[in-house]
């Protein structure tokens, strides 16, 4: 298979199970919901030694939020439920109820409960008050600036990890300006986020290293300057490589993600120097969602 001349492997990437929230977090204005959004999801790329993985899916109009101001949503995605419960107080209470004139809710209406303002209500040291308006309660904690308002609980889902795409490109300026494409088409499909810097990862590894104390390694099979020292996967053309890891709510949202950002990417095409679409995967036999490619962009 091929697209605008860019070879399309006959592989699959290899995710796997985890548990995910929505938050959506509003402010006065953009600028301070983004703030927010963005302190938030920050050192969240990846479990291996962040805690969570984390970005904003979407910005949101005044129109889509609960209390009709502007907003953010964020998606944060752990190994476990009680990993999911710190990094939501962590990060909510460090980064949200910090930040100037914002407010946090839940973002989901199904899935287990989880607590969100539960615990953060007690920064309000008594002077806490809640209301509750039909079965959904709301702590009004005072600050500084006002009140900081939060949705009591919010809703944890099951969701997988680890969907992922790599694009083959002879300069590392074709496969940037690949990735930059595929990303901002990937931005358009709701229930995903790719929560590398960008969106984008150089540092692709594998499971294992040499060194007994580190869980994962760089990918050697695919870094160009290694080309003639190990069993490589890289042509010989081939001069860069970059990942896209998508985090999606379900299957369907990361097959649309992964479908829209590999046809973003190709539109370059061969003459502009992208050589080739893979993914990673170790065989089939760590996780059990397997997003084969060629199925995908039929």
């Amino acid at each position: 298979m091929k697209i605008n001349g860019v070879a399309i492997e006959n592989t699959f990437a290899e995710a796997f199970p985890m548990k995910a929230a929505r938050i959506i977090v509003t402010a006065a204005n953009d600028t301070w919901a983004d703030h927010a959004g963005q302190a938030m999801t920050g050192f969240a790329t990846s479990v291996i030694a962040c805690g969570c993985e984390a970005g904003i899916e979407r910005v949101l109009k005044p129109s889509e939020t609960p209390d009709g101001r502007p907003g953010v949503s964020v998606l944060l995605f752990t190994m476990s439920k009680k990993e999911l419960i710190k990094q939501i107080q962590n990060r909510v209470g460090q980064c949200v109820l910090t930040c100037p004139t914002t407010a946090c809710y839940s973002g989901l209406e199904e899935g287990d409960p989880i607590a969100l303002g539960k615990n953060l209500r007690f920064f309000g040291d008594g002077y806490q008050i809640s209301k509750k308006f039909g079965r959904t309660r709301y702590w009004r904690v005072p600050v500084m600036d006002g009140e900081f308002v939060c949705e009591e609980q919010t809703r944890m889902v099951k969701a997988i990890g680890g969907g992922n795409f790599l694009i083959l490109a002879e300069t590392q300026d074709q496969a940037l300006a690949a990735s930059e494409r595929a990303i901002k088409a990937m931005r358009r499909i709701p229930n995903v986020i790719m929560p590398f810097p960008g969106g984008v990862v150089r540092s692709g590894s594998k499971v294992g290293s040499k060194y007994d104390t580190l869980p994962a390694s760089t990918n050697h099979r695919f870094c160009p300057t290694l080309k003639g020292l190990v069993d490589t996967a890289l042509p010989d053309v081939v001069g860069a490589v970059l990942e896209i890891v998508i985090d999606g709510l379900d299957t369907d949202s990361i097959d649309a993600a992964t479908k829209v950002g590999i046809k973003a990417a190709c539109a370059m095409g061969r003459k502009r120097g992208i050589v080739g679409i893979t993914a990673g995967n170790y065989g089939g036999d760590l996780g059990p969602y397997h997003f084969k490619l060629r199925e995908i962009l039929k």
